[in-house]
């Protein structure tokens, strides 16, 4: 392969990669004990994901405790192996953004060539930190009817989270346990997303105090509904690593590629063939306007090479014409009469009132 080939595909690898190491990470670890609940150490731990089959393995220090660290969201299964004991399969661990998820073992003595296969499992809980956060899975998202197909509208459902009044100097959407609505901070896989500015004022945007919303103020061009797959809300008690503001720290992890290919295709749309004409303009006679808003797209992830390599890909395209009916006063005669001597040519181009 030439390096002029090689310079293409890097380039268009490169965020892939870079999403992958920025991508908010989660931590599964725990205890590993003997039926007599005494620590067991060298325990062999292997994380797969069924998705990919990536694996991680690890071992049990001298206190029984395994760590595995920087692990993307998503469904893992874990085999746990230690001589003089049966092996365990532990399948359908389904880890969080930003998730300190603790999961022990007991171990039952018996050989190696014997094993436990545990199929699901509770929900892992968070018991090393006192973060107070709310997760919304993708399911929920795509559930909900959305307006303008933004996941902003959702963050108003958390608590501690209040919509305040805009304005110049605090542009930020909402607050979060009173802080000022500019506070909040916004990653996207890992990376920062408060890049937002607007054509009026650089002040706030510019300092990367503001999310980048689209033009409607929606944050659809940060993540489409069809490529997130889940977003974390941390409003209080968040690690030092969140220290850069002091309002909530929202994190949103796209979906990826895996070993089978999936997509989605939308379109959602209005049109006036579908509404009636504005009331002002049908009792003045005129036409109903022109109405069109499409909102298209889809996703589109699999393996380049199997186990090893993944694409994903998402698209949307927002066309929109809108039409606006306005009212507007004509001045009476009385009034061009009445108007300085200047300014009555002006107001003798308006058509000529009755009254």
């Amino acid at each position: 392969m030439s390096r002029r080939y090689v310079a293409i595909l890097a380039i268009l690898l490169l965020p892939i990669f870079a999403a992958a190491q920025g991508t908010p990470a989660g931590t599964i670890y725990g205890y590993v004990l003997d039926p007599d609940q005494r620590p067991i150490p060298g325990v062999r731990i292997t994380i797969e994901d069924p998705n990919t089959a990536a694996t991680r393995t690890t071992s049990t220090n001298q206190q029984g405790v395994y760590s595995v660290p920087a692990l993307r969201p998503g469904p893992y299964n874990l085999t746990t192996e230690a001589n003089g004991f049966a092996t365990i399969h532990q399948n359908g661990v389904v880890l969080e953004a930003d998730q300190q998820a603790r999961l022990d073992f007991t171990l039952k003595v018996g050989s190696t060539t014997e094993t436990i296969t545990v199929e699901g499992s509770a929900p892992l809980l968070n018991t090393s930190d006192a973060t107070v956060s709310t997760l919304i899975g993708n399911q929920f998202v795509t559930n909900m009817p959305l307006n303008g197909r933004s996941f902003s509208t959702l963050i108003n459902i958390t608590p501690g989270v209040v919509l305040p009044q805009t304005t110049f100097y605090d542009q930020g959407q909402f607050s979060v346990n009173g802080q000022r609505p500019d506070a909040n901070y916004f990653t996207v896989d890992g990376v920062s997303a408060n890049i937002g500015t607007s054509a009026t004022s650089l002040w706030q945007g510019g300092a990367g105090q503001l999310p980048a919303t689209d033009a409607f103020g929606g944050m659809s061009n940060l993540a489409s509904l069809d490529a997130l797959q889940e977003f974390r809300i941390q409003t209080s008690s968040f690690a030092p690593e969140y220290g850069r503001t002091p309002g909530g720290q929202v994190s949103v992890v796209t979906k990826s590629g895996t070993n089978e290919f999936h997509g989605t295709a939308f379109e959602y749309f209005r049109n006036d063939a579908l509404d009636a004409n504005n009331w002002f303009a049908d009792n003045q006679g005129l036409k109903k306007p022109e109405l069109r808003q499409n909102d298209f797209g889809g996703v589109l992830g699999g393996p380049i090479l199997k186990d090893k390599l993944f694409f994903f890909a998402s698209y949307e395209g927002l066309r929109v014409r809108q039409p606006q009916v306005a009212n507007t006063y004509e001045p009476t005669i009385a009034t061009i009469q009445s108007a300085p001597s200047a300014t009555q040519p002006l107001l003798n181009a308006f058509p000529q009132a009755e009254w």
